[in-house]
């Protein structure tokens, strides 16, 4: 958040925390907008961050994952009598295919701190899908990376259009295709991945408030299904449900670009989760279709900003809904 007169605004972010924290949340003493982690020690990050909360993790990613891929799964159970009908796809389009695929999306990004500030706008990227395979086994294991820049707009303490906005993103996940019908796969799957963000709010607002830079890291559990479905002789529909358990996150707030005698500061967030959403249309070389991904983290922990006041990442979540294209090689 844009920072002009500093005990003015935390008052502000006072206010609407404590209001929060009448609703069962801790007391908030004082506090400062957006503030994040960076990885400054990595054998503690490492234990912390993956080994510690991974059985926890999954535990949840379980519990909340089984019951929407058994869903899933029950309705894609219903379509296998009727994609079975129709022209099947050869059985090699209904499995996970070995290959490299290369693309681009366009989307639309909606961050929030509700109550707080909104930062919106479109956004373009590149992506890239590596996948092996273990065709006796019908065993996969995939790699997937994108890149996505924004030029965003920020409303909170005032506006500023043209703020840039980068995502970095890497995951990788290991599943299985099974095939209930000969017009219908599943392909479960769970992995690993890690979001960076990077948001330059450096600068003056319309009201003239200053900002600063900052960073976002997430780790998290993907945990999905996959299906394709026959739809012609050359083509199939692949909808995708995937559960984000989120596993630990850092926020870096450069609070020190913004001139005031304040420290940067840093953030862990421990709570929150993700999911997506996408239906592609999938022939041998080309794939294209629509996406959602969402993200909704709560509360960080607090820290100390100077003698009279501590600071914290607000509860937040992020929207982009998009369109995406790769051609397999």
């Amino acid at each position: 958040m844009f920072l002009k007169q500093p005990l003015a605004l935390r008052k502000e972010r006072i206010e609407a925390l404590r209001a929060r924290s009448e609703k069962g949340k801790r007391q908030i003493m004082g506090c400062q907008s957006r503030h994040h982690l960076t990885m400054t020690n990595v054998t503690n990050w490492f234990s912390l961050s993956l080994i510690s909360p991974f059985i926890h993790t999954w535990t949840s990613v379980l519990k909340n994952a089984t019951k929407a891929i058994v869903l899933v799964t029950a309705i894609l159970g219903a379509i296998c009598p009727v994609a079975a009908a129709q022209s099947n796809a050869p059985q090699d389009l209904l499995l996970t295919r070995q290959g490299v695929e290369i693309g681009g999306q366009l989307a639309h990004y909606h961050y929030k701190e509700p109550g707080l500030i909104d930062i919106t706008g479109n956004r373009a990227g590149v992506v890239g899908v590596f996948t092996f395979v273990n065709p006796a086994q019908r065993l996969f294991t995939r790699i997937d990376v994108r890149g996505s820049y924004g030029s965003l707009k920020y409303e909170g303490s005032g506006t500023i259009n043209g703020v840039p906005d980068w995502i970095a993103e890497a995951r990788i996940v290991s599943g299985k295709d099974f095939l209930p019908g000969s017009g219908v796969s599943l392909s479960p799957y769970a992995g690993l991945g890690y979001r960076f963000l990077f948001n330059d709010l450096r600068g003056y607002s319309s009201s003239g408030a200053v900002g600063y830079r900052r960073y976002s890291n997430y780790s998290y559990a993907p945990i999905g299904l996959t299906s394709r479905i026959s739809i012609s002789e050359q083509w199939v529909l692949a909808p995708t449900l995937e559960y984000d358990a989120f596993i630990h996150g850092q926020q870096i707030s450069k609070l020190s670009d913004a001139g005031l005698g304040d420290p940067d500061v840093t953030n862990t967030q421990n709570d929150g989760f993700g999911y997506r959403v996408s239906i592609m249309a999938e022939t041998r070389h080309w794939a294209f279709g629509p996406w959602l991904h969402y993200w909704h983290i709560r509360d960080s922990d607090l820290q100390r900003i100077n003698a009279t006041t501590l600071g914290l990442e607000p509860a937040n979540w992020t929207r982009e809904v998009g369109f995406e294209l790769r051609y397999r090689f």
